[in-house]
């Protein structure tokens, strides 16, 4: 079957490179210096960079179980698990005792929901040999002890990690850590810390404790605010690439020698690029038996060492990176570091879980939070579904284009029900697919059954999203449906493709499709070769299928097509189908009489109309009704969409 793209407005692309651009540089006129570098970057990858990126990379609890957690015990159990987990701390978890430690074991990525997943009182820790951990979008804080600065008789930290690899910690806030904030000890390798806020500390982030010269650690776009020394302190690290970092505010910058900023200690091997350091006590040193290389930073108001000998290493035969400019970091740190918002879980298929029901699996139920399924562009001959249990999932495929990443089965109703042929079903609310194909590609033409419908799609949930998705099948198509006729369902179908013969955009749920193509298939009869809708609207409802500002087109002979027929599941005198067709472009397979009977209902009891439709299949006739200019003004995206609570998902366009 060929699939058409959908239609976009002009200027789209260059809309969507303006917006990331306006995001990179949010905030960069309050220091008043340069932008940022162009282009997009993706801040918030669920992937790491740097050295925890080779060997192998750090993919964390990739391919185990989403698990949520709101208390300490919850939190210990999973995190020290000899499965692999994601497991997301939702609110504030306090550690008990004071100071207590939770074990981490391999395989885990540990990620705070939202911005406000905290570890309040205790630290996570690494024992040797632990690898392959994540954790992002945590704060960390409030296990110093009130009088005792130095922690000297106390091991409290932040995280700790002891000959460990393979670790990412990434967007995290530490704040008010007796001892260190972050230690990485003791011959630990395949490091990579990012876009954290490490901030009220007077021992920040150590490196070391051995004689070896193993650790590799990339430490890039972290902000040192109000910390007196180790920011960080590199002891025989192999290499220690540091860029884009921003250092500001020392503690106690009276300090003669333990304020200060960066220190390359031993046999270290330290590059530091573009990062910016004001009002900071020796921002930068080296022993005489270590190597540092500086270069691109900007220093204001700093004092004391400045020391570079060596030539330390090239980060760039590790791996490729991306500088900002010097003058941009104070911004965009402030602006990307520590917690997020929008940092979420991200399932990847096939990479982490074989099948996107397996991914789909993974989530829990009753789940609060956004979950991303990202599907890498390939075939996927299953059949997926999503249980209401687990709504706020979304589908991603991450193919340049839709048709790259295909979800496809080959059911009939004749096998299991029009609900058992779909190829995806949709139980959930708060559902997003995107950069996707759903197909059902049973061949109706080759087989005679009694039940020959076959469906790409089935929703029965409510607030769906399908972005630059396409559905392809012939009978029954797309149905977006309710749990039952007198719920409310609302479908939002944007800038897709939906291709079909027999009723193949149908149900009862609230459905707006909008800057999409639909596309009309022939079945070969000369006088009557489908019907693009069947709706079954609940007659309470004002609003039920909306085409609004798209394309119809098709292959079929003229006159040989119909907009549509009234559908009344079971004989259901209730379901009376409501259909508008807007702004929408016409071909000549429409019938001049596009509306038609079904099961013994007339049409003309159903609530069917135009509004300026235009092209060759247009033409008004007495059987086409039209809409009012006054009726029009109320059967609007927004007004099909709102429901009771506002939902508007057409605004993040």
């Amino acid at each position: 079957m060929t699939q058409l793209h959908g239609k976009r407005l002009p200027g789209a692309g260059r809309t969507m490179a303006a917006v990331v651009g306006l995001i990179v540089a949010l905030g960069l006129g309050a220091v008043g210096e340069a932008d940022a570098a162009p282009g997009p970057v993706d801040r918030f990858n669920d992937r790491p960079h740097g050295f925890a990126s080779l060997d192998g990379g750090t993919t964390g609890g990739a391919g185990g179980k989403v698990v949520t957690v709101t208390d300490h015990a919850s939190l210990a159990k999973y995190a020290a698990a000899a499965e692999p987990y994601i497991i997301r701390v939702q609110g504030t978890v306090t550690a008990e005792p004071f100071g207590a430690s939770i074990e981490v074991a391999s395989d885990k990525t540990i990620v705070g929901v939202g911005d406000s997943g905290e570890l309040v009182q205790g630290e996570f820790h690494l024992s040797p040999g632990t690898h392959n951990v994540i954790i992002r979008n945590m704060t960390i804080r409030d296990s110093a002890i009130a009088g005792n600065w130095d922690c000297k008789d106390t091991d409290f930290d932040g995280i700790q990690m002891d000959t460990v690899h393979h670790v990412w910690v990434d967007h995290n806030r530490f704040s008010n850590i007796c001892d260190g904030q972050l230690d990485v000890r003791k011959d630990s390798e395949y490091v990579t810390v990012s876009y954290n806020r490490f901030e009220n500390n007077n021992k920040t982030f150590g490196l070391g404790w051995t004689t070896n010269v193993k650790t590799q650690i990339t430490i890039d776009h972290n902000w040192f605010n109000n910390t007196k020394q180790r920011n960080p302190s590199v002891d025989n690290a192999a290499y220690a690439h540091l860029y884009n970092n921003y250092l500001t505010a020392q503690a106690d910058p009276g300090d003669p020698v333990w304020t200060y900023g960066n220190w390359s200690r031993g046999k270290t091997k330290m590059v530091i690029e573009n990062s910016y350091y004001q009002d900071v006590q020796h921002p930068y040193q080296a022993d005489t038996t270590a190597e540092l290389v500086q270069r691109g930073s900007i220093l204001k108001n700093t004092t004391g060492r400045h020391e570079e000998w060596g030539a330390a290493f090239d980060p760039r035969e590790f791996y490729d990176y991306r500088l900002d400019p010097a003058a941009a970091v104070p911004a965009l740190v402030k602006r990307f570091s520590g917690p997020q918002e929008r940092i979420g879980v991200v399932l990847r298929v096939p990479s982490d879980y074989p099948t996107v029901q397996a991914a789909v699996d993974a989530v829990p139920e009753g789940n609060t939070v956004p979950v991303t399924i990202a599907v890498a562009p390939g075939t996927y001959r299953e059949k997926v579904f999503i249980p209401a249990s687990k709504p706020h999932l979304t589908l991603q495929g991450t193919g340049q284009d839709r048709s790259d990443t295909v979800i496809v089965y080959d059911t009939p109703a004749a096998y299991g029900g029009s609900t058992g042929s779909a190829t995806v079903r949709i139980a959930a609310n708060d559902v997003t697919a995107r950069n996707l194909t759903f197909s059902n590609d049973f061949d109706e033409a080759a087989h005679e059954l009694n039940g020959e419908q076959a469906l790409a799609m089935k929703t029965t949930g409510d607030r769906i999203v399908f972005e630059d998705t396409a559905f392809l099948g012939n009978q029954d198509t797309l149905m977006t449906d309710s749990p039952k006729l007198t719920t409310v369902s609302r479908v939002y179908v944007r800038d897709s493709y939906i291709e079909g013969d027999v009723d193949f955009i149908y149900g009862r749920a609230t459905t707006v499709i909008e800057r999409s193509v639909i596309r009309a298939l022939s079945r070969g009869s000369a006088t009557n070769n489908g019907y693009i809708t069947a709706a079954s609207t609940w007659k309470g409802k004002p609003y039920g299928f909306l085409i609004t500002d798209s394309k119809v087109v098709s292959d079929a002979p003229d006159g040989s097509f119909h907009l549509g027929r009234p559908w009344h599941p079971g004989g259901e005198p209730d379901a009376i189908a409501q259909v508008l067709i807007r702004n929408t472009e016409l071909p000549a397979a429409i019938k001049a009489s596009p509306w038609t009977d079904m099961s013994g209902f007339s049409w003309k009891d159903a609530r069917f109309t135009e509004y300026r439709t235009y092209g060759p299949g247009a033409d008004v006739t007495p059987d086409r009704p039209q809409m009012s200019d006054a009726d029009a003004k109320t059967h609007t995206v927004a007004n099909y969409l709102k429901g009771t609570d506002g939902w508007a998902p057409y605004a993040r366009h």
